[in-house]
């Protein structure tokens, strides 16, 4: 692995983790599936309008396009949406942690339902990665988090584990990767506009914080970070890229606990170290063994 891609990870996980910090500010002051579509759809015609001025097309292989649309749903609009919601009645840090833990569920799912073979590295991470959640998740329960919220931003990953385990190869081969985010964007805001419709009303709290916030995760999480990983997965490998989603417990807690001042205990901090060692465990686990 180059130094260019190690930052390239590293960015990445920055971005990502910063994420849920953004949308925790944007969703008390604002209708989070209808904040999130706008986002979206914003997100997607800048993505497409930079896409085309670089000359990439839309004219995607049937692969591609299937990929796009499945990501396009369970990522943007199912995860997303989920953890949005969420995140109205808990902390960005549980929600960073909860939805950290899907290189694990892929990894779990895919010895369990894909008859996947896990070296004994990978089960030992698996063991320790899951341990550190619980940990969190007894020491929150103990506390009173909100079990609503909870519930959602695990059926959150688990929508996106589904999602990763359908589709095995990148949404983004064959080229056009700025395209490829733009149209999973705009598929994530027409899946959330019709939820938004129906079930929100337009009460909005404008506050510097909710533009700041809202500009941020549009343009960074939002696009940036989508299209860094997409460049990450072609010059590394999808399996070698995940290997930085490690990174994003710790800078999920860390984030949310100096922007929004958010408790950090001890058992905390043991719980992160914990399912980072797991991630990174699995993923080293899950490389192909050099021959020869």
């Amino acid at each position: 692995m180059d130094f260019r891609a190690i930052l390239m990870g590293l960015a990445f996980a920055l971005m990502w983790s910063s994420a849920f910090t953004s949308a925790r500010m944007i969703v008390l002051d604002a209708p989070p599936l209808t904040a999130l579509a706008i986002r979206f759809l914003i997100s997607g015609v800048i993505g497409i309008a930079i896409a085309r001025a670089l000359g990439q097309s839309w004219a995607l292989t049937p692969a591609q396009w299937r990929a796009t649309a499945l990501f396009g749903v369970s990522q943007n609009a199912m995860y997303l949406g989920l953890n949005f919601m969420a995140m109205q009645t808990i902390e960005a840090g549980l929600a960073a942690i909860i939805a950290s833990s899907m290189p694990l569920m892929v990894a779990a799912a895919s010895w369990v339902f894909l008859r996947e073979r896990l070296r004994p590295l990978a089960m030992a991470g698996l063991l320790a990665g899951f341990a550190g959640v619980s940990l969190i998740m007894g020491m929150r329960l103990g506390a009173g988090v909100d079990l609503y919220g909870l519930t959602l931003c695990v059926i959150g990953v688990l929508a996106l584990t589904v999602a990763t385990l359908s589709v095995r190869t990148a949404s983004a081969t064959g080229g056009n990767l700025l395209m490829v985010v733009g149209l999973q964007m705009l598929i994530g805001a027409a899946a959330l506009a019709v939820p938004a419709v129906l079930f929100e009303s337009w009460e909005v709290t404008w506050t510097p914080r909710l533009i700041a916030a809202f500009t941020y995760t549009t343009l960074i999480p939002g696009l940036a970070a989508t299209w860094v990983w997409f460049l990450l997965v072609a010059r590394i490998g999808a399996i070698r890229a995940a290997t930085f989603h490690f990174l994003n417990p710790f800078f999920g807690v860390v984030i949310a606990a100096i922007l929004l001042n958010e408790a950090l205990g001890i058992y905390d901090v043991i719980g992160v170290l914990v399912i980072m060692a797991g991630i990174l465990a699995v993923q080293i686990a899950r490389r192909p063994q050099r021959t020869g």
